[in-house]
């Protein structure tokens, strides 16, 4: 038996996109199931960099990045948090109200600058740009983007003997590598576009810019794309995403083998690979789980306890902007960073927001010659006064009023509650569902013929399974269908006579 308890908003002016939103399918019966994340840190350790490598990354600004540790994503735990956010305010919509990501959780957690100059620049024909940083061209540049594997083929094993010009050019391709691979990693999910590359021309003004703005603008647009019932992948720095879930929510969370690194810095290497065991459940059981979160399933402030004298000074000094309501840019991306929304986070009592104007997010065509700042000049505005815009709380505040407006305004429920048969049979099918996606993503390259015959094998059971459920679910649907007209015919036949 289904509850159908109406899920919300009752009040649309904050979520006014709700027909396009995920949840609107998920409601009406439409499972996706998880989504394909892109993202790439296992190879990233394949790379050969030399002492005078290092001192450049470092330099421009990614001495941290370059310890990400390869992470096993959960697909099932960030497909759930996809099904939460909302691209209308920036923010996850839970049970507790509003939670996100913000410019502190970028900063302590991946090490990234969030203050200095916006990540956007002059854009340049793709093979001259090539020509001129790396010293060549790959055959295929379509779209403007280089494969991530062509980058390693040439230029992940750079000679401690080598020439500076060609130090120089292996230490752009790993930059243009790392952040394909990480905070830019696009739905391709194996090029990076030539774009960044002018960026990291000269290191020492690399090491200039807020590459932890530009990294949250780009997830915040990734998320927002991602919360679209027509998508089913996602891209941007997922390890982000769920180390900040496993920070704020016991929802998901590892257990620990052994002590965490919590004197390291950044903080994401205190989940770093054999130090803990995930245990991943499917969509289903996590959508539940956020279903019924309560103020005490969160961590609020899950920094307080870190051993701040890890902390480097200068980004000591621009955590303020962890709270400052301004525009964050990434090329031709510009996204709102509202922390006036989720004050609990920053150990302030929270209050009724502000009413956000709505906008619409132009996806604006990177031609060769543009200038984007002078076409995002109100955006680089808003970033230059970041500064003056630090959100504040107040000393005495009735959180019922605004968790009473909350209600109102949000998306209480992602699924239906259903009975037990119902729900195992949904949990059977996104099971089937996920087990579809992970084979349909193996290659068979480098597999004999056995183990290719195998693999074959199971992509032709799952997906045989899951057109004999759809074909049955649609059966169904249609003898419903037919039933209710038949009980209206029935009904004006008995009003007639």
């Amino acid at each position: 038996m289904e509850v159908n308890e109406d899920p919300g908003p009752i009040d649309s002016h904050v979520l006014y996109d709700q027909d396009n939103h995920v949840s609107s399918a998920i409601w009406d019966g439409q499972e996706r199931g998880v989504l394909r994340c892109h993202e790439h840190t296992s190879m990233l350790d394949q790379w050969k960099l030399t002492p005078i490598q290092i001192k450049l990354v470092e330099k421009a600004g990614f001495g941290y990045l370059r310890l990400l540790p390869p992470m096993s994503l959960d697909n099932a735990l960030i497909a759930a948090l996809v099904e939460r956010w909302r691209r209308e305010t920036n923010t996850f919509h839970l049970t507790v109200g509003e939670m996100t990501i913000t410019l502190e959780d970028v900063v302590l957690l991946l090490g990234l600058a969030i203050d200095g100059e916006p990540v956007i620049g002059p854009i340049s024909a793709p093979s001259s740009v090539c020509e001129k940083l790396l010293g060549r061209v790959p055959d295929d540049l379509n779209g403007g983007m280089v494969k991530l594997t062509w980058l390693k083929e040439f230029f992940s094993e750079c000679p401690e003997d080598a020439p500076p010009e060609e130090i120089e050019r292996c230490t752009r391709a790993y930059l243009l590598y790392l952040v394909g691979s990480t905070i830019f990693s696009t739905t391709t999910g194996n090029k990076v576009p030539v774009m960044y590359l002018p960026l990291f021309e000269n290191f020492e003004k690399a090491g200039k810019f807020a590459w932890g703005a530009g990294a949250l603008a780009f997830l915040y647009r990734a998320l927002g794309n991602a919360s679209l019932k027509s998508q089913s992948t996602i891209s941007g720095c997922l390890t982000l995403v769920q180390c900040w879930s496993y920070s704020r929510l016991n929802v998901g969370q590892p257990k620990f083998n052994q002590e965490p690194y919590i004197d390291s810095f950044p903080y994401v290497l205190k989940w770093r690979g054999k130090s803990c065991t995930r245990t991943k459940c499917n969509v289903l059981s996590y959508r539940k789980a956020l279903d019924s979160l309560n103020a005490s399933d969160v961590h609020w402030l899950p920094y307080k306890d870190m051993d701040y004298t890890t902390i480097p000074e200068d980004i000591k000094s621009s955590l303020i902007l962890r709270a400052s309501r301004t525009m964050l840019l990434c090329f031709d991306k510009a996204e709102r960073h509202l922390p006036d929304r989720c004050l609990r986070q920053f150990g302030m009592h929270q209050t009724i927001p502000k009413d956000i104007e709505r906008w619409e997010r132009k996806s604006r065509i990177v031609d060769h010659g543009i200038d984007l700042i002078g076409k995002m000049d109100l955006a680089v505005k808003q970033w230059s006064e970041r500064w003056h815009t630090i959100a504040k709380g107040v000393d005495i505040v009735d959180e019922d009023r605004y968790m009473q407006w909350y209600q109102k305004i949000t998306r209480k429920f992602i699924g239906r509650v259903t009975s037990s048969l119902e729900s195992e049979y949904q949990r059977t099918v996104t099971a089937m569902r996920e087990i579809a996606s992970i084979a349909d993503l193996v290659s068979t390259e480098g597999l004999d013929s056995y183990n290719t015959e195998l693999l074959n094998g199971v992509k032709s059971i799952v997906h045989k399974c899951l057109t004999e459920q759809i074909d049955e679910t649609s059966k169904e649907k249609m003898t419903k269908k037919g039933n209710r007209k038949r009980r209206q015919k029935d009904h004006l036949c008995v009003e007639y006579e």
